[in-house]
């Protein structure tokens, strides 16, 4: 049964991010608990299936409040979904999204590329490190050290990361064989990554409680008193954070 198969497969990738991606995990949540410490915003980007992971973080019951989704419309599977093929491996365009996005220094940005080898991701790295923000990398270290990079300067998104989180994925990101199938099927990055970028923000959360700091949580609007308390934090960081 290849669903069981795929299940499986997701399991032993997640069991390997336990093993080897706790530390970086740590490192990252330092970041991003840095940035809240200080007022700032963590900012998540990611092209085509990869603005998930903004969606994932960003008002997000049980997450954290000061984060901003960048969510470029371009870079988007609607309404056609090639397009942002294209789109991600124009050279430039990442910084122009980081120009406009509300950052300052000591921020901490998110940039999510499974094969971390295209322009745009780079690009917008190279950008908020240019304006002062800390960089994260959420990669799959096999994919991306299989293949060459887009960018004009050679390098790949993990090269330009204060810390690099691995999804533990393979080359191709899909697992599962078919006979009469020349590809795999079955992506596991979406899975992986969504885990360890929830790692680290209860991670962060942790750490800015040792602190004596009591960080703002989404608190899902199900619940009774979910609507008023989400209305104080919609009231506080509407301007700050674009999609408020």
């Amino acid at each position: 049964m290849k669903g069981k198969e795929y299940l499986e497969k997701v399991e032993e990738i997640l069991k390997k991010v336990k093993e080897t991606q706790l530390k970086a995990i740590g490192q990252a949540a330092e970041l991003v608990a840095d940035t809240i410490a200080g007022g700032g915003l963590l900012h998540v980007f990611g092209c085509g299936h990869s603005q998930m992971y903004a969606e994932e973080l960003f008002y997000r019951a049980g997450g954290l409040v000061p984060v901003n989704a960048i969510l470029e419309p371009a870079l988007s599977l609607r309404p056609e979904a090639p397009k942002s093929t294209w789109f991600e491996r124009c050279p430039e365009y990442g910084k122009e999204i980081m120009r406009n996005e509300p950052v300052r220094p000591g921020d901490t940005l998110i940039i999510a590329s499974t094969s971390g080898r295209n322009a745009v991701p780079i690009d917008a790295a190279l950008q908020a490190k240019e304006m002062g923000l800390k960089v994260i990398a959420l990669t799959s270290m096999a994919f991306t050290r299989s293949v060459k990079s887009r960018h004009a300067s050679g390098k790949l998104l993990y090269e330009l990361a204060d810390v690099v989180l691995d999804n533990c994925g393979i080359e191709g990101d899909a697992v599962v064989e078919f006979d009469g199938l020349p590809f795999k099927a079955g992506p596991t990055s979406t899975v992986s990554g969504c885990a360890i970028l929830q790692a680290v923000v209860v991670e962060a959360i942790e750490k800015l409680l040792a602190r004596g700091i009591t960080p703002p949580v989404w608190v899902s609007s199900n619940l009774d008193q979910g609507d008023q308390i989400n209305a104080r934090y919609i009231k506080e960081y509407r301007g700050r954070v674009k999609c408020l």
